[in-house]
């Protein structure tokens, strides 16, 4: 929690605008009731480029990087594998097809916000059920780490083909799909914090519950199940909760890769394999590396920005080739 709030300090600090810590801070005070500096020599532009931007967009990648660890971490639990995440399983290649889908078509809007966090949970869970579906032997259903693996690279790429497609398709979108596709959290608003709050706050409670049978089911079905766990609604409801997190997070900044496979792992690495410690833990940390991760994208190139998925992966991808190569390690010893 300390480190998060460092974090969020030096965030909102820094920036391309030219405004220095004194003015930024001045200017979050003066919007607190009962606190306001006696002078107030700020512009209207000083003010939207703290509150409006930085404040923003340092909420938005708490609430995004929480959302998509806490899937991972679930997923993770569920599965038995710490190489699950919403990316390397498809899901969020397949609520990217809902969100790409009602870009092309002038759909965003269509019932509200809410429009494409429910199409994307929907695409979300059928790229889900799909994945299972194919991962499953012949022999008691069981799902085995290559078949889950090799399941999600399938439905991957076959969802990204659609995604190609409606790209191929549109015209005047085009860039807005791409933008979406590479993650950021640029020219958003204050209503995709409220958005996904709600989401945060009953995912985050539900894998709480879910953490004690987590850590049975680390051991195997049957023993979990021997222990008092209904391993079945266990594995269904956290999935969903976990499919849900991940579309929020989609739905609001794109495709954002790795954030659920890294921080769970370096926060099991850490305070070790309790998921009573993994879940709260794993949305702090996701918290923060989503957070440092969008502030090195706007100032590594400043005035330009790099987009965000694209600075999550260049971190990631090493480290999901490392978690491999020590699978291997492990496997012939």
């Amino acid at each position: 929690m300390l480190l998060l709030a460092v974090s969020i300090v030096i965030s909102l600090s820094i920036g391309s605008a030219g405004l220095s810590i004194e003015d930024v801070w001045g200017i979050l005070l003066h919007q607190l009731p009962g606190m306001s500096p006696a002078e107030n020599h700020w512009g209207k532009g000083d003010i939207a480029i703290v509150t409006q931007v930085r404040l923003l967009r340092v909420l938005l990648a708490v609430l995004v990087g929480a959302c998509l660890s806490l899937a991972g971490a679930g997923m993770q639990g569920v599965l038995r594998n710490p190489l699950a995440d919403p990316y390397t399983l498809g899901v969020a290649s397949g609520s990217s097809v809902g969100a790409a889908f009602l870009i092309l078509f002038g759909l965003q809007m269509a019932v509200g916000i809410w429009t494409v966090p429910a199409v994307a949970f929907v695409t979300g869970v059928l790229t889900l059920l799909g994945v299972l579906w194919l991962s499953r032997s012949g022999n008691g259903g069981g799902m085995h780490l290559e078949t889950i693996i090799l399941s999600g690279v399938i439905m991957q790429a076959f969802l990204g083909a659609f995604v190609s497609f409606m790209v191929s398709l549109s015209q005047g979108v085009v860039n807005q799909i791409m933008f979406w596709l590479m993650g950021s959290l640029a020219m958003r608003s204050w209503e995709h914090v409220y958005m996904l709050l709600p989401f945060l706050a009953l995912g985050l409670p539900v894998l709480l519950v879910f953490s004690q049978p987590l850590n049975q089911l680390v051991f195997g079905e049957k023993h979990a199940a021997h222990m008092g766990v209904a391993v079945e609604r266990t594995k269904l409801i956290v999935m969903l909760a976990s499919t849900l997190l991940t579309a929020a997070a989609v739905s609001v900044a794109g495709v954002i890769g790795f954030v659920g496979l890294v921080v769970p792992h370096l926060i099991r690495l850490m305070a070790g394999p309790d998921y009573r410690l993994i879940v709260p833990l794993s949305a702090i940390g996701g918290g923060i590396f989503v957070l440092w991760a969008d502030t090195l994208a706007r100032m590594a190139l400043s005035p330009r920005e790099i987009p965000l998925g694209v600075v999550t992966a260049l971190i990631g991808a090493p480290f999901f080739a490392y978690l491999l190569h020590r699978s291997k390690k492990e496997g012939k010893a």
